[in-house]
């Protein structure tokens, strides 16, 4: 399995723009909404962030040829969200997972891949069934909740890809948003 390498400076550095959607998210969270309509709220108010050049610092869309970083924007006190970036270097990719909480997810440089699956019935146990696979250009966002949020990402573009992302944790002390990692489906492959 890929895990994202971590870069967490002792104290977060935000541009004025990440701070202005920090206190955007800070609103939408605060009306303690059920966890998809929290983030559908939350990824309605990233969209007009990405792509714009003033989001991240430099340092924030360096990547790792050891795997896909993530960079701590922001973890909110109590722990009710975190706002992170990853960067992708091509071919770089997470393993299938699902989540500890609501998350959001947009791209903000370059393109994502994202594999989405189900995990049905099988006897006595389950397995795991590719139902869609799409590609996520820069300005897509999308926003889930657990149960149904089991899905892989990689870069398949040749240039670096660079994604913000808001979870309903405090990835922060968690170290990362993943709840469960799956083992890939028989014969499949990126």
């Amino acid at each position: 399995m890929t895990t994202p390498t971590a870069s967490a400076p002792p104290a977060l550095c935000r541009t004025p723009r990440a701070s202005a959607f920090v206190d955007e998210v800070r609103e939408a969270v605060g009306r303690g909404l059920a966890p998809d309509l929290t983030a559908h709220l939350v990824a309605e108010r990233l969209v007009p962030h990405l792509g714009a050049p003033d989001l991240l610092t430099a340092a924030q869309r360096q990547g790792d040829p050891a795997s896909y970083r993530q960079h701590l924007l922001h973890a909110e006190p109590d722990g009710s969200f975190s706002v992170v970036a990853l960067v992708w270097l091509p071919g770089q990719h997470t393993a299938v997972h699902d989540h500890v909480s609501w998350c959001v997810a947009g791209v903000h440089e370059g393109q994502e891949r994202e594999r989405r699956y189900h995990l049905v019935p099988d006897g006595t146990g389950s397995r795991l069934v590719a139902v869609a696979e799409v590609t996520n250009p820069r300005g897509s966002v999308a926003g889930f909740a657990p149960p149904g949020d089991i899905h892989r990402v990689w870069n398949a573009g040749a240039g670096t890809a660079v994604s913000l992302h808001v979870y309903g944790a405090d990835v922060g002390r968690l170290g990362s948003s993943v709840r469960r990692v799956y083992t890939l489906p028989n014969g499949e492959e990126l």
